[in-house]
C-alpha cells in the first residue's frame, strides 16, 4: 500500500543543540529511513582539527530564509 502525502512546512527559525557524524536532521514525512555511518579521511588529515575558539552558549542558532 502507497501513501502519498503533501505537506507545507514554515521554519523560521531553528535551533541545533549537537550534531554528530551519525545525527539525522527529520523536517516533514519519510517512509523508512535506513541508518548508514561512513567515516572517511579525504584530505589525508594526520591529526585532529584544533577546538574553535568561538563560545557559544545554548547551542547553535541558525537562521533560516523565509519562503519565496
Amino acid at each position: 500500500m502507497n501513501f502519498y502525502i503533501q505537506q507545507t512546512i514554515s521554519i523560521h527559525q531553528l535551533k541545533i543543540g549537537s550534531l554528530t557524524n551519525s545525527s539525522v536532521l527529520q523536517i516533514g514525512t519519510t517512509g523508512k529511513v535506513q541508518p548508514l555511518a561512513t567515516l572517511s579521511n579525504t584530505g589525508q588529515f594526520a591529526q585532529p582539527a584544533p577546538e574553535s575558539k568561538m563560545n557559544i552558549q545554548g547551542g547553535l542558532l541558525v537562521p533560516l530564509q523565509s519562503p519565496v
